[in-house]
């Protein structure tokens, strides 16, 4: 599972002129540069990504001065909304391994919710998760422990990449992608979707409850801090520690507590197993809540074709 946090404004999707077009080894090549393992330095650190990513823990800092009941909730009904919803049902198991197909108005909730987490565009996120799988644990994987546990955990986001690279990963890994209109809608206009949020949480809390510091502090720096963790544990915690249930050429483990924190996406060996699964428990014991989502939706008819192979450990 990938994360991106890009607070400044992704390059448009949009066709690229024929005289730009470069060959698939090309892209392949620029893309394995800009993904490869480094020593971060001033020249090499992507400062707008860094900047925020500290900016969010640093602000966390002022959760307990400004704490309410009210601010309590939000970031808890965000954090669901946000993690379960968006990144693991809408970014990780519709856009980036097609697990299930959803309907309007679904499709759009689910994927603002993934937006709004702060971990992303929705194209940068598929694509680079993508490229994990592919590379899982060799050289090219975007965040691998055998660069450093550090690395896998958070300092692959710090490194800069420029536009080119990002629209060679599109094309190269998510150009089926490129074209709907409400991936196009929220990935050019990513940054005023989060900041316009933030905004929005401030007067809602201040005008109901005369809140609006703690709901921007505990609904958009705890909520995203506790979700970024959460997420970078399963890049890093679960292709260290845990169990496996199936033999796979990269080094995922199952690990119950990552399960938890990210509503059932710790049970990674089993989807390194079945990627293409929209279940990710696969023992009686491993609790799955994205997936107890994703039966919801189908029950109301906003979810379809939903993969469940039932090709489970015992």
């Amino acid at each position: 599972m990938s994360t991106a946090v890009a607070p400044a404004p992704p390059p448009a999707v949009s066709e690229v002129p024929e005289k730009k077009r470069i060959s698939a080894r090309e892209k392949r090549q620029k893309i394995e540069n800009a993904y490869a393992h480094i020593d971060l330095s001033r020249d090499t650190i992507d400062w707008a990504s860094t900047i925020w990513i500290v900016g969010m823990h640093v602000g966390c800092l002022a959760a307990p001065f400004v704490f309410t009941w009210s601010g309590l909730v939000v970031a808890g009904v965000l954090h669901w909304a946000t993690m379960s919803l968006g990144i693991c049902l809408a970014y990780h198991r519709y856009l980036s391994h097609r697990s299930l197909k959803l309907k309007a108005p679904a499709e759009a909730v689910v994927t603002f919710f993934g937006l709004i987490s702060g971990e992303g565009p929705p194209l940068w996120w598929a694509a680079t998760h993508r490229l994990h799988h592919q590379k899982s644990d060799q050289e090219g994987d975007p965040h691998s422990p055998n660069d450093g546990h550090g690395w896998s955990h958070i300092l692959w986001l710090f490194k800069k990449r420029e536009a080119t690279d990002k629209q060679a990963l599109y094309e190269m890994y998510a150009s089926e992608l490129l074209d709907r209109p409400v991936l196009r809608a929220l990935q050019n206009y990513y940054v005023f979707w989060l900041l316009g949020t933030a905004a929005v949480l401030y007067a809602a809390g201040e005008f109901f409850f005369g809140a609006g510091l703690s709901w921007l502090v505990w609904g958009v720096c705890v909520r995203m801090v506790c979700g970024y963790h959460s997420t970078w544990f399963i890049n890093s915690a679960t292709h260290m520690w845990g169990y496996r249930n199936y033999e796979t050429r990269d080094m995922s483990r199952n690990l119950w507590w990552a399960a938890i924190l990210s509503y059932g996406e710790g049970w990674h060996n089993n989807h390194h197993a079945h990627q293409a699964d929209a279940r990710a428990g696969h023992r009686w014991f491993e609790l799955d809540p994205t997936y107890w989502s994703i039966k919801f939706l189908k029950l109301i008819g906003q979810a379809y074709d939903v993969k469940d192979t039932k090709v489970y450990s015992r």
